[in-house]
């Protein structure tokens, strides 16, 4: 797997400065395209899917990323709230970005067991858990340059 690229991007994410908003965001933007781009190439290389298969898995695939892609920029938005808050965090900020944190995680464990299903109608359940575990790598290592670089909340 590209563990590598999907770090040097991750990391690449963590070092721009929030003080240029826009920019910042434009950024983003493009981090999350190669990155995403370094997930497909990961996913091809791993799944090895046949003729029969690759067309359909891709389809589905994009379509999921799709959802994927919403569901993740809730996770965003709740970061860069959580950075402009940092220095100023109050009991009912910190509740608040809690609550926005659980729900991101309930949506995203209904949207991927609604994509299981759906992956497991078009490839062998074999082939689908293999996927799910790949994104599940993938997400592994985004939490954990996550968790190295955000700073827990700040009490005092």
């Amino acid at each position: 797997m590209k563990t590598k690229t999907i770090l040097l991007v991750i990391g690449m994410i963590m070092m721009m400065s929030p003080a240029f908003s826009q920019s910042f965001d434009d950024y983003l933007e493009v981090v999350r395209d190669v990155l995403n781009s370094e997930k497909k190439a990961a996913v091809a290389e791993t799944m090895e899917l046949s003729e029969v298969e690759s067309g359909p898995f891709w389809a589905l695939y994009n379509e999921y990323n799709a959802e994927l892609y919403k569901v993740h920029t809730e996770r965003v938005n709740i970061i860069k709230d959580f950075a402009a808050s940092y220095e100023s965090m109050t009991d009912e900020k910190a509740d608040a970005l809690v609550n926005r944190s659980l729900a991101y995680q309930t949506k995203l464990l209904k949207l991927n067991k609604s994509y299981y299903k759906k992956f497991k109608k078009i490839i062998p359940a074999a082939k689908a858990a293999l996927y799910f575990q790949v994104e599940s790598k993938i997400d592994a290592l985004i939490d954990a340059e996550l968790a190295a670089e955000i700073p827990l909340v700040n009490t005092n």
